[in-house]
């Protein structure tokens, strides 16, 4: 098959694009580099199959040629991370909405599959967990910044289906949960890898909030085989999944864990989120997912402990710091 996976110069998108190639897929990465690095797909240079342009999906010109040219689109594009989406709520907003009306008005003209890539965000302060996928949204209220992130992103999805509905387009819509690996940065607020860069180098490991808040981590390996999983499989069209672990840690059990794994003597400081973010931030207390669609269709199971994955995540910046 030939994917365009935009965004495929990001965390998840890199470790996509190497999944395909190893299938014998052939593979096309469009990335801006706003949130993604050349690093990250640098292996892959020269590989049978792969191409690459440094251009931004708002260049609908080429946009085009490449949905065209694809036989599945897997749209990774977006704003990511907490503090990017609270500093920055405009670009948020715009990079989500419009860029996925974009993606999906090109896919449409010769029905092109479109896997989204959309976020556990969009669950909101739903208390009904786990979370399913036919559940509610409850979403806050316009005046918290950080909602911005969650709207546009169940916004897409509204979208995707609409077009599925209406105009016959091939959509598959995949919500992440916490997912974690090699290559991610804590650039944009990602908890884990700003953890352990923080322990490796001795500085307080921050926590946020009290600490008792709980996520549920899983390793990009395994989200990325689903949604290759998903994108084949013609059951999945005009269907939402969770990807996820359900095994759920706290925020300051992670911390603890952190420390430990690296050997590290840095103290666990807490920070009150009006500091860390912004004043009336609010954040979940859990977030666990119901995986049980995904299992069923494509044999999801995430195969990684959290103590495993930070495993992971310390070996990568101990081999590669910057």
């Amino acid at each position: 098959m030939r994917y365009l996976v935009t965004g495929g110069a990001g965390f998840i998108g890199s470790h996509l694009a190497e999944a395909l190639l190893e299938r014998e897929d052939e593979v096309v990465v469009i990335d801006d580099l706003s949130t993604g690095s050349m690093k990250n797909i640098e292996h892959l240079k020269g590989r049978a199959g792969f191409r690459y342009h440094i251009d931004t999906i708002f260049n609908k010109p080429l946009l085009a040629e490449l949905v065209d040219d694809s036989d599945c689109v897997i749209h990774l594009a977006a704003a990511v991370g907490v503090k990017l989406i609270v500093e920055s709520p405009v670009r948020t907003i715009v990079l989500n909405v419009e860029g996925t009306s974009l993606v999906l008005d090109c896919a449409v003209k010769k029905r092109k599959k479109v896997l989204l890539a959309s976020t556990s965000e969009v669950y909101g302060k739903s208390e009904r967990f786990p979370f399913k996928e036919s559940g509610d949204l409850v979403i806050g209220p316009p005046n918290k910044g950080r909602w911005s992130y969650a709207c546009s992103k169940a916004l897409d999805e509204f979208l995707a289906l609409a077009y599925h509905k209406e105009k016959g387009l091939p959509v598959v819509i995949a919500r992440l949960f916490n997912t974690v690996g090699p290559r991610q940065t804590g650039q944009y607020g990602m908890v884990a890898p700003n953890f352990v860069k923080q322990a490796l180098h001795g500085q307080p490991i921050t926590v946020f909030g009290s600490g008792r808040q709980t996520r549920c981590f899983v390793h990009v390996r395994d989200v990325v085989k689903a949604l290759v999983g998903l994108s084949r499989e013609p059951k999945a069209v005009g269907r939402i999944f969770n990807l996820g672990s359900t095994q759920e840690v706290s925020i300051l059990e992670l911390a603890r864990l952190v420390k430990r794994r690296t050997g590290s003597s840095s103290e666990i400081r807490r920070v009150p989120y009006d500091e860390a973010y912004e004043e009336g931030f609010e954040d979940m207390p859990r977030r666990v997912p119901d995986i049980s669609r995904a299992r069923r269709l494509v044999g999801f199971r995430p195969t990684m402990t959290i103590r495993d994955i930070i495993d992971d995540v310390i070996g990568h910046f101990r081999t590669d710091p910057a």
